[in-house]
């Protein structure tokens, strides 16, 4: 078993192992001590797939179970599709002894982690992710919330797990697309400093390296969480690609998903860091054939106006100034702060490169 430590204000590990999801019964009771009622939330897709051996493992080790699925998708990452699970938990009686079970990729993950911290005002919590985006972002950092109608993210809280246990063999049954998102964010670690993950992708043999691949991306965050847990410094690296991604999510109404967003997100940074003569062509090179390597797209038909009308509401923004992260090369990328009414003659900039 490969595991991280996670050194936040609430410490907790990040195990990584074949298998794990069938043995999630006495990795809880030997985080708890002992069994108490384990409310597992999660969408209905994922419930169809693993909601009952997650359950039945839980039974099997003396757990008391409940199951609450929302439907797949961002647009069900709500307030309202959140207040249905606060709801379901009061009225099934779960008390601040309890735990709950985020079950999922990033979509189920963040809300049931918003509602662990906001219900009883915080109980128990544990992440089982099933999605690559989950397992080497989402799930660590305690980054938790739901989207309002004119952004990301907006309403949330930051709630750390207890554990976070990712099974591989989980991945075997996602879709193109949705491996692809994981991707996304795993090459955004490679421009961030791990250069070996990026060759992985660059050369097309990342899935010899499944389990460190995740371990890697997850000691690469815990760093940054550790030495930042409430974001207000060098975990905005984490940040690479983010800002015009959830743009372009935002306004493909979230046909376009989290994963390919951020890829185009990320060749924008790196262009606008060419004009800006910060990195060299080369670099957004790389970074453009990699993405393209791995079926991701990496550009966009939106306007500079479309883009950053989405950015102004960033959750990330700071009186007039928000922080971009711009690449140097391939490993190393920097903190540029710019003025919220640069930021469109900025994208412009990036859509002409």
């Amino acid at each position: 078993m490969r595991t991280v430590e996670v050194r936040t204000g609430t410490p907790y590990q990040v195990r990584i192992e074949r298998g794990l999801l069938d043995r999630l019964g006495q990795e809880l009771l030997a985080l708890l001590g002992k069994p108490c009622t384990a409310v597992i939330l999660t969408d209905r897709t994922v419930d169809g797939l693993y909601g009952s051996r997650a359950a039945a493992s839980l039974e099997n080790s003396g757990f008391r179970t409940l199951r609450y699925a929302i439907e797949p998708g961002e647009a069900h990452k709500t307030l309202e599709d959140w207040h249905g699970m606060l709801t379901f938990m009061a009225q099934q009686q779960v008390t601040r002894s309890d735990c709950i079970v985020a079950l999922g990729g990033g979509i189920p993950g963040d809300m049931a982690g918003f509602a662990a911290a906001c219900y009883l005002r915080g109980v128990r919590f544990v992440q089982v992710p099933t999605t690559l985006l989950a397992m080497v972002d989402s799930s660590v950092g305690g980054k938790t919330g739901v989207n309002l109608e004119n952004g990301k993210n907006q309403v949330g809280a930051f709630y750390q797990p207890r554990l976070v246990l990712c099974d591989p063999d989980v991945l075997s049954t996602l879709p193109p697309e949705t491996l692809a998102d994981g991707v996304s964010e795993s090459i955004k670690y490679g421009m961030l400093g791990e250069t070996e993950v990026f060759e992985w992708f660059e050369n097309g043999d990342w899935k010899a390296h499944t389990e460190e691949l995740i371990q890697r991306c997850v000691q690469a965050k815990a760093n940054l969480v550790e030495a930042d847990e409430r974001d207000t410094g060098c975990r905005q690296f984490l940040n690479l690609g983010h800002t015009m991604g959830h743009a372009i999510e935002k306004n493909s109404d979230y046909r376009i998903t989290h994963g390919h967003a951020v890829a185009i997100g990320m060749v924008l940074a790196a262009k606008l860091a060419m004009q800006l003569g910060l990195c060299a062509a080369e670099t957004t090179e790389r970074l453009t054939a990699t993405l393209r390597r791995n079926d991701l797209p990496t550009e966009t038909d939106l306007t500079p106006e479309q883009l950053t009308s989405v950015a102004f509401s960033d959750k990330k923004r700071n009186g007039g100034t928000l922080t971009l992260v711009l690449p140097e090369t391939v490993g190393r990328c920097r903190l540029h702060p710019v003025e919220v009414a640069q930021l469109e003659k900025l994208v412009a900039l990036s859509l002409q490169a």
